[in-house]
């Protein structure tokens, strides 16, 4: 699979023919329509066997070779060079295909109003082949420890036709924010915790699911202790039923870092606990906050590196969002905020405004700048193809478990064709 970044004059015929394949496959692949122009600085995915990489400063055989995962001595047979012979700046070599790792793979989907939504469906039953667990979110807590089950229509059995284990999220969300007082009640109160257990169980039997997924946030921190006891709890529980259990953890680079969404969250306890966990590793650039990249690489890799030295890298889900802001400038705190675009609609908003896409080096994330209809700047960070590549990258030189999607119903084509390209895809 190649990664090309669109250049002026570019169109999809002649990009085509640079890699011996069709412009209505390279269209189909990146969810085109063949008659809209392309964005300069747009990443497409084109779908070949392998990939083609152009020789920079420095490079060998040996350090491409390392790079892509291959020997130098099959990367000089495959291009038919002289394993011994330096290198040509801007030499085009062929990848060609290396063995997959296993990982597995989760997606959390969100019905809102009520309802589950025709596209929301439709996401789960296109992308659940890919998936090891599909999450509906979620399940909420009342003060007696009853669970308030979500919408789910038909992904019980989407999960069971795609042989993907369906995951019951237990959340303290209450009134549309996570309460700090309900998660108290349900750490500190034995009623509650047997009640919701109980719940769980039978609930996980009569709909099917395989894991359990503890999302507790904004805890107070005095109750740090009894989240860990909660976890040894529910999990000799869940166990003795076969069922998994799974928490999300706040994204710390520190075991004393303060702040009220992280101080409850102990990530040596759960990685001693559970299964695995979920780093939520996005949200830097977010909604109400600066413009700038939702998931940037540097801090991203600082909270696995944080991670690793408290939990088995067999246990770590890398998070991972499917979207990305569009700011309206200036930001002011406490102003207007961000509105959550997908890769697909911040490359139709870029086309629309005539702006190339720019990438910062960085964040390793793409990004531009556009001026409304009624003259408002703004200023639009989202995912693309190298961006994800850069975690799938990461996911591999730290040997994680695999990487978890905030959320189904955000178009990126991109990210699908990518992850089935770098991955074997773990099923149960």
């Amino acid at each position: 699979m190649q990664i090309y970044i669109v250049k002026q004059g570019d169109n999809l015929y002649q990009i085509a023919n640079q890699f011996g394949t069709t412009y209505q496959r390279i269209a189909t692949a990146n969810e085109l329509d063949p008659n809209v122009s392309l964005v300069i600085g747009q990443a497409l995915v084109i779908p070949i066997y392998g990939e083609f990489y152009t020789v920079q400063q420095g490079d060998s055989l040996y350090t491409i070779g390392q790079k892509f995962g291959i020997q130098a001595t099959e990367l000089a047979r495959v291009n038919q060079i002289n394993l011994y012979q330096p290198l040509q700046i801007g030499t085009r070599l062929y990848i060609p295909e290396t063995p997959k790792r296993q990982v597995e793979a989760n997606a959390y989907i969100e019905p809102t109003g009520g309802t589950v939504s025709d596209t929301l469906e439709e996401a789960a039953r296109k992308h659940s082949k890919n998936l090891t667990y599909l999450a509906p979110f979620s399940y909420q807590v009342s003060r007696k420890g009853e669970l308030i089950p979500p919408p789910l229509n038909d992904f019980a059995s989407i999960a069971k036709s795609n042989n993907t284990v369906l995951m019951l999220v237990v959340t303290n969300l209450e009134d549309g924010a996570f309460s700090a007082e309900l998660g108290k009640s349900i750490l500190t109160d034995e009623n509650v915790q047997n009640t919701l257990l109980e719940q769980i169980i039978s609930t996980a039997k009569e709909i099917g699911y395989g894991d359990v997924s503890f999302d507790f946030e904004f805890l107070p921190p005095a109750n740090k202790a009894d989240y860990q006891k909660f976890l040894e709890k529910a999990t000799a529980r869940l166990h003795e039923e076969g069922l998994l259990v799974s928490t999300a953890l706040a994204p710390k680079t520190s075991a004393d870092q303060k702040g009220e969404w992280y101080e409850a969250h102990d990530y040596k306890a759960h990685g001693d606990i559970v299964d695995f966990v979920v780093l939520m590793t996005y949200e830097w650039g977010y909604s109400g906050g600066p413009p700038m990249a939702v998931s940037p690489i540097g801090p991203v890799t600082d909270v696995v590196d944080y991670a690793l030295t408290e939990i088995p890298a067999n246990k770590i889900m890398l998070g991972q969002n499917l979207y990305g802001y569009d700011w309206t400038l200036p930001y002011v705190p406490g102003g207007e905020y961000a509105k959550a675009v997908s890769p697909q609609q911040a490359i139709t908003v870029a086309r629309d405004n005539n702006q190339s896409i720019l990438y910062d080096q960085k964040s390793q994330a793409p990004y531009f700048f556009y001026t409304d209809s009624i003259g408002k700047r703004h200023e639009v960070w989202f995912e693309d193809a190298r961006s994800i590549q850069r975690k799938f990258d990461l996911i591999k030189e730290k040997n994680l478990r695999g990487i978890s999607y905030w959320k189904l119903g955000l178009s990126f084509p991109q990210n699908w064709l990518l992850l089935e390209d770098n991955f074997q895809i773990t099923k149960k």
